[in-house]
């Protein structure tokens, strides 16, 4: 029996749209500068902190920190950072604010200050680790780590179907230098216009540019169409199994991830030659211009790899929520924990469990979708879907789940039915 149709408008939540772009070489020099004034406002505002902690003073609130960092802003020494828009390094501040915020409610909810690990090496170096070491605590941001990423002002920020106008970019007010305020989008009407944007971030992956905005989006709840609960088993074997018999397989078995993974070895090699040939007296390496272009095709590579795994992910993704089901019941892995098995956590890393289980949530949300989390330590694949037997010695390298009542069945297939007969239980 179907049930009619009716819609539900559920809380606003809010839709992230990336794009990339493509400025000229006079716009990315000024993009360059806009991400290292904010990396430079954070790391000060966050050496300040740090300094205050030392003097056993009071921690600075961002409205303090703000106010002097305009004084240092118009001083002599630091003129520079005039030809930068003021709303860059005053947002770099509060994130660095907002990060000491993290810290403290990390700390206050877990009694471990400081990782096993962490407390092994200071053990072996012979030093003493000091608040800066403790987990969670804000690190400083270096070109080295690619921390080069911006804030803009939602007032300012305007945005076509094939172009963005960021802020002070020109840092002229003749008319014909306006023009170099506006950047093209790499994809065009990607991102709504007309609209009201938060949190409009730029950043740069090593290879372009990019500019990331979050438009006020309001999922509507509609139970026409909806089928069974649906069991997800994700594996290494294969990347899910659904209960209704649907495989999808590893896409890193695929010729295209082998052949890139295989010249991303041997550059890997080659890179490390170049550096043993130019190492200079000591451990200081010459990194020559050719070391240069290898290391950025290999980020090509890293880039390539990432890119296929992550759209591999969210067809798949899509497709599930596509049929919707009544409900979506998948296991609450404990990821970490896994990771530590050094045979597998390689495959466990490819296959990005946790990427996965976010592009489900979000867009089962969207959808109006239940979803459900089967208890960690719920027996899916030790569990016979045909009398209810438990067989508690099944090992890993037992694909095939063989019963005494004569049922033989793909574990990963019984583990997905049982997951969608969870709720039944």
């Amino acid at each position: 029996m179907v049930k009619k149709s009716h819609k539900e408008t559920l809380e606003p939540t809010y839709k992230a749209y990336k794009v990339m772009l493509e400025p000229n070489k006079w716009q990315r020099t000024r993009l360059f500068q806009f991400a290292g004034s904010a990396r430079f406002a954070y790391n000060w505002a966050l050496n300040k902190e740090m300094t205050a902690f030392e003097n056993d003073e009071k921690f600075i609130s961002n409205e303090d920190l703000r106010k002097e960092f305009t004084v240092l802003r118009n001083s002599d020494e630091y003129s520079w950072l005039k030809k930068i828009s003021n709303n860059v390094t005053k947002q770099a501040i509060i994130d660095c604010g907002n990060a000491y915020d993290k810290f403290f409610k990390k700390q206050k909810s877990t009694k471990i200050k400081f990782t096993k690990k962490k407390l092994e090496h200071f053990a072996r170096i012979g030093k003493t680790p000091t608040v800066y070491d403790m987990n969670g605590h804000p690190k400083f941001k270096s070109k080295r780590n690619g921390d080069f990423n911006f804030y803009h002002d939602t007032e300012k920020i305007k945005i076509t179907s094939t172009h963005v106008k960021l802020e002070a970019i020109a840092a002229s007010k003749r008319k014909n230098r306006q023009k170099l305020n506006w950047i093209r989008l790499a994809e065009i009407g990607r991102i709504p216009v007309g609209v009201k944007y938060k949190n409009p971030r730029v950043s740069f992956d090593g290879l372009n540019w990019w500019l990331s905005v979050a438009v006020e989006f309001k999922p509507e709840k509609s139970v026409e169409n909806f089928t069974e609960t649906l069991g997800i088993d994700l594996g290494i074997k294969e990347l899910a199994v659904l209960s209704d018999g649907t495989f999808y397989a590893n896409i890193n078995k695929t010729d295209t991830i082998r052949k890139l993974k295989k010249r991303q070895r041997r550059l890997q090699r080659s890179i490390s030659r170049k550096y043993e040939m130019n190492k200079k007296e000591g451990e200081d390496y010459c990194k020559t211009c050719n070391i240069v272009k290898s290391e950025k095709l290999l980020l090509k590579i890293h880039h390539r790899l990432a890119n296929i795994r992550q759209n591999y992910r969210h067809q798949i993704t899509t497709e599930i929520i596509a049929r919707k089901p009544r409900a979506i019941v998948m296991e609450n892995l404990n990821v970490g924990a896994m990771m530590k098995n050094k045979h597998l956590s390689k495959a466990i890393q490819e296959q990005g469990w946790y990427n996965f289980r976010k592009l489900i949530e979000y867009k089962a949300e969207w959808a109006g979708i239940k979803l459900i989390f089967a208890d960690r330590f719920y027996p899916s694949s030790k569990t016979c879907i045909c009398c209810g037997r438990i067989k508690k010695d099944l090992k890993l390298s037992e694909r095939i789940y063989r019963c005494e009542c004569g049922n033989i069945i793909d574990r990963d297939l019984q583990a997905a039915i049982n997951l969608g007969r969870y709720c039944e239980k």
